[in-house]
C-alpha cells in the first residue's frame, strides 16, 4: 500500500519513527518537534497512518458503525473491525523494509502509542526503543474518560476551512485542559496545514473500530524487552493518567514521566522535556 512520508535529520543516524494518533495526519508532529529531536542524532521519520492524510485510503471497507462499537466494547463484547492495530504496525514494518531499516526508536502519541507498543510486541527484532505518550493498554478495566469528552472529540468536523479552523482549535482547547492558551494560535495554523492536505473523517472511524477491536496489550506488553519510557499528562482528560501508568506497570523496566498540566497534547513549553526523556531512552539501548 502507498504511505505517505517525510523525514529530517542525517541519513546515516539512527531511524526514529513518530506515529500519530486516531485520525491524525503526521503533521501533527510539528516541523520544530522533529528539527529538535533530529538535532539530538536521530533520523526522525513520521508517516501518515493508512486512512489518514496523504497515505493509502481503505473506502471499500466501509465507514463502521461506531455506537454499536462502542456498546459491544462497553459489554465486553467481540468487535469485528476492517483493521486492527497489528495491521497498522505491520504497515511501519513495510515502511521500514522500503526504506532499508532494519532496527528503529518508535515514539507514538495517543493511537500512535498503541501501534508502537504493537509493534514492538509483535516485532521485537525491528525495535531499538519505544516511547509511548499519552496511551494506554488498552485494558478494559481502566478508567474510561468523561462522556462529554468523547462526544466533543468524535464530532463530525466541518468540511469548510474557517469552520474546521474553529473546530479544531476548539477540540484541542478542550483536551489541553484549557492549558498552556500560546498554543491556540499554533492549532490554527496546523488546522490551515491538516485541511489543505485533505480531511478524511472516515479514516478516523476506521481508526477508532481498530482501537476498540484489538482489545488489550497488558498481559503481552510483560514481554516487551527494549528499553521503554512512557510519558503522559496529569490532566489528560481523554487517555486519563492511570492508563499511563498502567503501560508503564506492565513493560518491565519502563521508565514514567508524569508531566504537570499537561493535557492530551504535546505542547510546545514541554517539548524540552519530552525530547530529553526520548533521547535518554533511546541511548539506553
Amino acid at each position: 500500500m502507498p504511505f505517505c512520508w517525510d523525514s529530517f535529520g542525517d541519513s546515516g543516524d539512527p531511524a526514529l519513527f513518530l506515529v500519530a494518533g486516531m485520525g491524525a495526519q503526521m503533521v501533527s508532529w510539528d516541523d520544530e518537534f522533529c528539527i529538535r529531536l533530529a538535532a539530538r542524532g536521530f533520523r526522525v521519520i513520521r508517516v501518515d497512518n493508512r486512512d489518514s492524510g496523504r497515505s493509502v485510503h481503505l473506502a471499500m471497507m466501509g465507514i463502521p458503525d461506531l455506537r454499536w462499537a462502542m456498546m459491544r466494547a462497553m459489554w465486553r463484547l467481540p468487535i469485528h473491525a476492517p483493521y486492527l492495530l497489528d495491521d497498522m504496525a505491520q504497515d511501519i514494518v513495510g515502511l521500514m523494509d522500503v526504506l532499508g531499516i532494519a532496527k528503529a526508536h518508535l515514539v507514538g502519541f495517543s493511537m500512535g502509542g498503541g501501534i508502537a507498543q504493537t509493534l514492538a510486541i509483535e516485532h521485537p527484532a525491528r525495535v531499538l526503543s519505544l516511547t509511548s505518550i499519552g496511551s494506554t493498554t488498552g485494558a478494559p478495566d481502566l478508567p474510561q474518560p468523561d462522556g462529554y469528552v468523547v462526544s466533543r472529540v468524535m464530532r463530525p468536523a466541518p468540511a469548510e476551512l474557517d469552520k474546521y479552523v474553529d473546530y479544531y482549535t476548539d477540540t484541542w482547547k478542550l483536551l489541553r485542559a484549557g492549558r498552556f492558551p500560546g498554543e491556540e494560535a499554533r492549532d490554527r495554523e496546523r488546522a490551515v496545514r491538516i485541511h489543505g492536505r485533505g480531511l478524511y473523517p472516515q479514516g478516523a472511524a476506521r481508526h477508532t473500530m481498530a482501537i476498540l477491536a484489538s482489545g488489550s496489550r497488558r498481559s503481552a506488553l510483560r514481554y516487551v524487552a527494549v528499553p521503554t519510557q512512557v510519558i503522559h499528562g496529569d490532566l489528560d482528560p481523554l487517555v486519563l493518567p492511570e492508563a499511563g501508568l498502567d503501560t508503564a506497570r506492565s513493560i518491565p523496566d519502563a521508565r514514567m514521566l508524569m508531566l504537570e498540566e499537561m493535557g492530551h497534547s504535546i505542547p510546545l513549553p514541554l517539548w524540552p522535556q519530552i525530547i530529553d526523556a526520548i533521547a535518554a531512552n533511546a541511548a539506553r539501548a
